[in-house]
């Protein structure tokens, strides 16, 4: 029987950023992981011989002082210099490029509003960057830590500038649909921008309230919330964390799956120690950290008779249902989009905002849409061993496609939506057709039961205003610390959530240090 300091399950991301930060301090950490490789969501997976992809597609919001923090550079990862650029398509339009300062393809006030708006949410998101890297205080929280953190968001925000402060505080609030609209006329540069605002989550530019918080939060990496790719791509990241947790010191055991949390105490007190293993061995530990998805910890492998009512009840309320498809082409060739020399940046096919409320609003009531939106990445273009020489491979990100369809995700459902899909392509790259080796389709069903997480969610859990900040998941967990003594979340379902930001499990190491 093993005795370690703590026990991290799952070998995503944040596991393996909260397992390295641990084993840095001195901590004799175990990483455990039910598959046999590591990176969850963005591990390489080869989806046709020789052709490889993985389902997290590009970088939004990882922190560069994270990466210093684990020194990752040491083990062949850093940044790229240059962000990728975003390509917005529209069969009636000619192509719109749009990078971090500028935009092409557009009028000369909307090329102008577009440096006017980036100013503005630069200023916003850098506000509120140090909020992600933190610890939310508790509701009704007035320990002198809690009350600091208060007086530090409070500060920031008045450091704006009265004007400022009050601009943040209404934009901050409003649909993604009605900020874009306030400066701009080109509805596929409107689609474009509203994008980044509900990708992964069940918004629509309509949507209301979190959308606009939602984009900050990604604005508050690196790049300012333009997509960055790495030498080697997203499996290079991976690679990069898995090489700085063993050179921490930290045991990372594959294949491995955790059955049960091992709990001890009665109504007065209880206390987690350790784990059990489906092979039956039980690992002790003095504190036990989930990178899973909050409905799997607590529901499955903690269990309801451990657990209060109304914390279970909660927990079973959680929205977590995915709302985003991958679809992955092995291609024999370079594809050719209409107006794109070199389709080396990120292509969205969402030629408006209606166009995207209309595909929102079929995924509503369980369907996904006969004009599905999209945004789509040439990975090879920028690492070529994803494909054999000369060929490639596209991954796509589908919105709106339902987790869990009324009748399942039957095989005729599935053929359904690659066609959906594949006339969408042909649209705006005609030929892709022939070109086409392989496919793979992920539905947030496939996700749910490939990667075990609930829902098939990239978030873990829907990113509404009832489920961020200190109510990220509930309240009762919304520090990192649950309502079992040593158990801790470190997890896209904890603050600040999903995505490559390493953030979760940066901010959970803390807390168990503390």
């Amino acid at each position: 029987m093993s005795t370690y300091d703590t026990i991290v399950i799952g070998a995503g991301h944040n596991g393996l950023i909260c397992a390295t930060l641990l084993a840095k301090a001195g901590q004799r950490v175990l990483v455990l992981e039910a598959s046999d490789s590591q990176g969850g969501l963005a591990a390489s997976r080869e989806f046709h011989p020789g052709f490889h992809a993985s389902v997290a597609q590009s970088f939004y919001a990882l922190p560069a002082n994270l990466i210093k923090d684990l020194d990752l550079a040491k083990h062949g990862f850093e940044l790229a210099d240059s962000c990728l650029h975003t390509i917005a398509l529209s069969p009636d339009e000619a192509p719109i490029i749009i990078g971090d300062e500028s935009v092409s393809g557009v009028s000369a006030d909307d090329a102008s509003a577009y440096q006017t708006y980036r100013r503005q949410l630069k200023t916003f998101s850098a506000a509120l960057a140090p909020f992600w890297e933190k610890t939310m205080p508790g509701i009704g929280g007035n320990s002198l830590k809690e009350l600091l953190t208060f007086a530090h968001m409070g500060l920031k925000l008045r450091m704006l500038g009265k004007d400022d402060m009050l601009e943040f505080l209404r934009v901050a609030s409003l649909p993604m649909r009605d900020l874009v609209d306030e400066h701009f006329k080109s509805e596929a540069l409107k689609a474009a921008l509203c994008w980044d605002g509900i990708v992964g989550s069940k918004l629509a530019p309509r949507s209301p309230n979190q959308a606009v918080l939602t984009l900050l939060n990604r604005m508050a990496g690196a790049h300012a919330g333009q997509h960055s790719l790495p030498a080697g791509g997203v499996a290079a990241f991976v690679s990069a964390l898995g090489a700085a947790a063993q050179a921490a010191g930290v045991e990372i055991r594959l294949g491995t799956a955790v059955k049960q949390v091992l709990i001890e105490g009665d109504e007065d007190g209880q206390r987690c120690r350790g784990v059990v293993l489906t092979s039956g061995e039980t690992v002790n530990a003095a504190k036990v950290v989930s990178s899973a998805d909050p409905k799997t910890t607590f529901l499955k492998l903690v269990g309801t008779p451990y657990l209060e009512i109304e914390f279970s009840n909660r927990i079973r309320r959680l929205r977590c249902d995915g709302f985003v498809a991958k679809l992955h082409l092995a291609l024999k060739g370079r594809p050719q989009f209409t107006g794109v020399s070199t389709p080396d940046g990120r292509i969205i096919l969402a030629p408006s905002m209606d166009a995207i409320e209309f595909a929102f609003d079929d995924a509503k009531y369980g369907d996904s849409s006969e004009h599905p939106v999209m945004e789509i990445l040439i990975p090879s273009l920028h690492q070529p061993d994803l494909a054999p020489a000369g060929q490639h491979v596209l991954s796509a990100q589908v919105m709106y496609v339902p987790a869990h369809p009324e009748g399942g995700w039957t095989e005729e459902r599935r053929q359904a939506l690659r066609e959906k899909l594949m006339a969408v392509l042909e649209r705006y790259a005609p030929g892709i057709g022939e070109l086409t080796l392989g496919m793979e389709l992920l539905t947030p069903a496939d996700l749910e039961t490939q990667y075990h997480v609930s829902g098939g969610h990239w978030h873990h859990a829907e990113p509404a205003i009832d489920q961020l900040l200190m109510m990220r998941p509930t309240y009762e967990a919304a520090q990192y610390r649950t309502p079992i003594e040593g158990l801790y979340l470190c997890g896209a379902g904890a603050h600040p959530g999903g995505d490559l930001s390493g953030n979760p499990g940066r901010n959970a190491a803390r807390e168990i240090l503390a």
